[in-house]
């Protein structure tokens, strides 16, 4: 436990001696809770800003060749075969992002609990194990579920989960873990409170995933386990499948380090990030990154290059991973909307963008690594986001989807 005075030196270390203004002020409780605070704030993050204009800066884009669903469907059951193996020898874990909330949809309650339900109670969190279990029932093998949570909704999720039985999934193959947190500053690089004694805080990316995990133990429980590659996917995603033997056995199969499921886009300018090389890498580059020339570069088929987007379901080799967690991931500077505690300790939940946040993306993970495999899925059957209350990735175009794939709401 950090003490006042370690807490004084670190903070003056990096100019935020403010963080401690009004310590003497605090009850023992508050003290303690700002003193663990600090002691896990990533202040490192903050040599960022320097690099600010850098950070952004893309190298060689050129065209990364995707598995496609008719090569998929030739080899299905040679690829099935090698995944189901690695299953049922228990080399592959799950990994759910489950650390945000559900601002976006109306709900003050974690993503996963969000009720997508018409005529009965069919919960985001219901869908995905459900999903899951059907790999399990195919192969005869629990797989091990590590989801991330975060400090804002860790509570929640652990009693949501335990209160509903995990949904009928072994409650001893659920391991849950904390997503790390990064400082939120001002403009200048001052990091902003949100409360006496409360340092304002946010995740620290899609990335920051393995870290965190390395830090709460759950890698170790992992490789305890013989768990060789990890399957990591978003919360927010109602269909897809998770530890897909065909997934996991073409990517095996490949020798590629890491595989990316993705979807033909449904047009050339979809607010979706593609796979790509980048300085002969594989990476991804965001939708907005797209120039007219990279979105209308055909190849010999005259088929769009560029055609095919994420969506944020990877498998990682393990040992890989630890090499880029030893390698230290890039860290973007985002600005964004923060709400913070103004002179007059008062919180201020800003209209505009008033600083910035800090976080590792799963990006650079597979820009780190040697190959990756694109392997596409079919769209309507795997590709159901939630990211909206009505109209595009919402809910209502997720519960369409899940109706044409015959499952009752």
């Amino acid at each position: 436990m950090m003490n006042y005075e370690q807490a004084k030196a670190l903070t003056a270390g990096y100019g935020q001696e403010h963080l401690l203004k009004g310590y003497e002020n605090l009850r023992e409780a508050e003290k303690e809770a700002l003193l663990a605070q600090l002691a896990n704030c990533d202040f490192s993050v903050l040599e960022a800003l320097q690099n600010r204009e850098e950070s952004g800066k893309r190298g060689v884009i050129s065209p990364l060749i995707t598995m496609q669903l008719a090569e998929i469907e030739r080899r299905r059951e040679e690829f099935a075969g090698i995944g189901t193996k690695a299953i049922k020898e228990g080399k592959v874990g799950a990994v759910l992002l489950a650390g945000g909330m559900g601002t976006r949809l109306g709900s003050d309650d974690p993503k996963g609990m969000y009720n997508i339900g018409i005529t009965k109670d069919v919960y985001i969190f219901e869908r995905i194990i459900r999903n899951l279990l059907d790999v399990v029932e195919q192969t005869g093998t629990w797989i091990h579920l590590f989801i991330m949570t975060s400090d804002k909704n860790h509570e929640a999720t652990t009693s949501f989960l335990k209160e509903k039985d995990y949904f009928g999934y072994k409650s001893e193959y659920v391991t849950f873990f904390m997503q790390e947190m990064a400082p939120a500053t001002d403009y200048e690089g001052k990091i902003y409170m949100e409360a006496p004694g409360v340092v304002a805080m946010s995740p620290n990316g899609n990335g920051g995933w393995f870290t965190s995990m390395i830090r709460h133990g759950a890698l170790n429980k992992a490789k305890e386990a013989g768990i060789e590659y990890l399957n990591v996917f978003a919360v927010d995603n109602v269909l897809q499948r998770i530890a897909d033997p065909v997934f996991v056995g073409a990517t095996m199969q490949c020798g590629a380090a890491v595989g990316s499921k993705v979807v033909k886009k449904v047009s050339p300018d979809e607010k979706v990030g593609v796979m790509c090389l980048e300085d002969g890498r594989p990476s991804i580059i965001e939708y907005y990154e797209l120039t007219d020339e990279l979105m209308n570069t055909l190849d010999e088929k005259g088929e769009r290059v560029y055609n095919y987007g994420v969506i944020l379901n990877y498998l990682f080799r393990v040992p890989d991973l630890e090499k880029i967690a030893d390698e230290k991931l890039p860290v973007h500077v985002v600005e964004k909307k923060i709400p913070y505690m103004n002179e007059q300790g008062e919180l201020v939940k800003p209209e505009q963008p008033n600083g910035y946040k800090f976080e590792n993306l799963v990006l650079d993970m597979i820009h780190m690594e040697e190959s990756c495999l694109a392997f596409e899925v079919v769209r309507n059957r795997e590709f159901a986001p939630i990211k909206n209350k009505t109209g595009v990735d919402s809910v209502d175009s997720a519960r369409e989807l899940l109706k044409q794939n015959g499952i009752a709401l």
